[in-house]
């Protein structure tokens, strides 16, 4: 066994082999908490708050077999018209996708990587809606194969549409 000394696992080696995707680095890229509407918003409660959460994955290439993959969080709580909190989180990682191929990359990225970085990402947004002052906001598990597909028929429809018009 060796230590690698940086915190990040060592490359796998090159040439044949089975496919391989390694975390290299996650990190929080942006963060946002606001309390608006303190301290009243803490001791005026009238009810459940509604809350709206939006969830959204990018990746770019950076070189060779590593990419960034980010995960976007915003979440809204309201209570009436009245803000409550809102939280924007920004969670990244940079991945190496050894022996991964070209046309698996894309599903790889926006698939498989946000599953590793979304238990993070969680932990941050539950921590800091209670260190502003609320319960916990505990995200749900999201479905990333979901939102892959509908981000393959969203890409299909619009490249569709201007086809449909002409």
């Amino acid at each position: 066994m060796s230590d690698t000394g940086g915190g990040t696992a060592p490359s796998p080696p090159a040439g044949d082999g089975p496919p391989a995707l390694g975390v290299r680095a996650q990190y929080v890229k942006d963060f946002s908490f606001e309390n608006p509407n303190a301290p009243m918003s803490l001791v005026q409660s009238e009810g459940q708050p509604r809350i709206e959460v939006a969830v959204n994955v990018e990746a770019r290439a950076l070189s060779g077999p590593l990419f960034e993959v980010s995960l976007r969080i915003h979440g809204e709580a309201k209570h009436a018209d009245k803000v409550a909190f809102v939280v924007e989180l920004v969670y990244g990682g940079v991945f190496d996708l050894a022996r991964i191929p070209e046309a698996q990359r894309h599903p790889v990225c926006l698939i498989e990587a946000p599953r590793l970085l979304f238990p993070f990402a969680r932990r941050i947004v539950a921590e800091a809606t209670r260190d502003g002052g609320f319960p916990p906001m505990y995200l749900d598990p999201i479905d990333f194969m979901a939102l892959y597909r509908d981000h393959l028929a969203k890409q299909g429809a619009s490249a569709a549409a201007p086809a449909q018009q002409a």
